[in-house]
């Protein structure tokens, strides 16, 4: 966790120094402009840790101007950088051409002032669509063909919920919105694969009070993810189980003899001595044979020794990189990173876009996602 932290401030830190560095060399800014102006971007810098410490003090209407504050700053000044250094690339690239072709090209150089205020509007108006493209979820549907469905059974709905991160920016209207599309597919079940608080989980009772009153017709079955023992597993789980959900940590359900649904914890979790180790292949057999079996993992990481003792694998934890272009970041750690693709045993594994965001409330070519799937008699 400390190495977490000091990695994310480190590049974070970064970003500021980078952005007041450009913004002084745009305006010339005289030395008692600086004193003030490096204060308030070391402020916006640890406002993260701000929001934690007055969320855990009971600060509630504080802490939710803070954290939609400080977490859009976060995306914003995400994407200044990246629109930055592509006009850095085009600057490098007049230079070495007007190195090498021994002309003059300082027409096509801009101005100082350009080059902050260019990327500074660009990013606030990727800032802006970006914080409505994350409230407008996006159903994905998946229909699976399987001979393993009882006879008397033509279709089975599953709904996956995942990564909402409920906590101060996840949470009222926003989990209203994302809640209306799940009742909208009215699922036979819901699934939730990970991520489902971000916080301390304190006076979050509208949002319990919202999730346990999504109306499923066999139950709702949970496994935890890597925020959950950032918010404390024992707290999450909790407030999961309160929420209605069956929580499966190393360990599988059948429901309603129609589908096997099994799920394990996060590595964050079971790491830290806080989860159930299991292998997965293992308790898999476990399960009724013959039923089309479901496993929950909140990493798109496939245990290959397990493929053949499932059908189809949940999962997500990348949010698609969530902001344009982080994605490529995301996408060189995860080799399944989004959406569908087939396992060499012949099982399927889907990864969720995720439904919330984490840290910046935006979303960018990464809209949100309920992931419907039917299972349809052969």
């Amino acid at each position: 966790m400390i190495l977490f932290l000091l990695t994310f401030f480190f590049l974070y830190g970064g970003l500021h120094l980078y952005f007041f560095l450009r913004l002084r060399a745009a305006f010339s800014l005289p030395v008692g402009l600086q004193i003030t102006v490096g204060p308030l971007l070391l402020l916006l810098l640890v406002s993260p840790l701000l929001v934690r410490m007055a969320e855990r003090q009971g600060y509630e209407a504080a802490t939710c101007i803070m954290a939609y504050t400080g977490y859009l700053w976060m995306g914003f000044i995400f994407l200044f950088f990246v629109v930055s250094v592509c006009l850095d690339l085009y600057r490098l690239a007049v230079f070495l051409n007007e190195r090498i072709g021994h002309q003059d090209l300082s027409h096509l150089f801009p101005p100082a002032r350009i080059i902050f205020l260019g990327p500074l509007v660009i990013a606030i108006i990727l800032n802006v669509y970006g914080y409505y493209e994350a409230m407008s979820v996006r159903p994905e549907h998946l229909v699976i063909k399987t001979a393993k469905l009882p006879a008397q059974v033509e279709k089975f709905r599953i709904v996956q919920i995942s990564d909402l991160h409920i906590g101060m920016i996840v949470r009222d209207g926003r989990l209203k919105r994302f809640l209306a599309a799940v009742e909208a597919a009215a699922p036979d079940v819901l699934v939730s694969t990970g991520d489902l608080v971000d916080s301390q989980l304190d006076n979050l009772y509208e949002a319990l009070a919202r999730l346990k009153n999504v109306p499923v017709k066999y139950g709702k079955f949970a496994v935890t993810g890597n925020h959950e023992f950032f918010a404390g597993v024992t707290r999450a789980v909790e407030f999961t189980e309160k929420a209605g959900f069956t929580v499966l940590r190393g360990e599988g359900v059948n429901v309603a003899g129609i589908v096997n649904i099994a799920g394990v914890d996060d590595p964050a979790v079971t790491g830290r001595g806080g989860g159930k180790q299991v292998r997965e292949a293992e308790f898999l057999s476990s399960l009724p044979p013959g039923v089309f079996t479901v496993l929950l993992k909140h990493q798109p990481v496939a245990d290959p020794d397990a493929e053949e003792k499932f059908d189809l694998q949940l999962s997500g934890h990348t949010h698609r990189g969530q902001i344009f272009p982080f994605n490529m970041v995301t996408k060189f750690v995860y080799y399944y990173h989004s959406g569908d693709f087939y396992l060499p045993d012949g099982a399927r594994l889907h990864v969720s876009r995720g439904t919330g965001t984490w840290g910046p409330p935006v979303r960018l070519l990464a809209p949100p996602e309920i992931t419907v799937i039917d299972l349809v008699r052969k």
